[in-house]
């Protein structure tokens, strides 16, 4: 019988360090979005359009990459100038191949803080419906 009191840490971390190495070992570009406005993003900000920016973490990109259960950290050259990068774990949208598109955009989920802040209610964009509670759904995205 699982216990419902057990309180899990955030699967995000596993799953970018899990992806981050499935696209290399397949020959691809990492790439992550993120979502620039997260209270200590540090990223080129000239570089951010709509509030998110897109970033390549493959080895050739960046350097002293580190996937932490916090925050994703790296120094890399933006127009030649280096910088120091530095994400929290909940900025971080997607993580995706370049070439191909294949990856993972990751929801909100338990212990992560609310994008909407607190006390924040999920608003369906316009034409989408609101999901109906009970079991999950998953949905193919290509």
């Amino acid at each position: 019988m699982a216990d419902s009191n057990i309180t899990m840490t955030s699967s995000r971390p596993y799953l970018v360090r899990a992806f981050n190495e499935w696209v290399l070992d397949n020959d691809c570009t990492p790439y992550i979005l993120v979502d620039a406005s997260v209270q200590g993003v540090q990223v080129p900000t000239e570089h951010v359009a709509n509030g998110q920016i897109v970033l390549n973490i493959s080895p050739g990109a960046v350097r002293s990459l580190v996937i932490g259960n916090g925050a994703l950290e790296f120094s890399a050259r933006f127009g030649g100038v280096p910088m120091q990068v530095f994400i929290p774990l909940h900025a971080v949208i997607a993580i995706y191949a370049k070439e191909n598109g294949e990856g993972m955009v990751f929801g909100s989920e338990p212990g992560t803080p609310d994008p909407d802040g607190p006390g924040g209610k999920f608003e369906p964009r316009q034409g989408e419906e609101e999901r109906p509670s009970g079991r999950p759904t998953l949905k193919v995205v290509k």
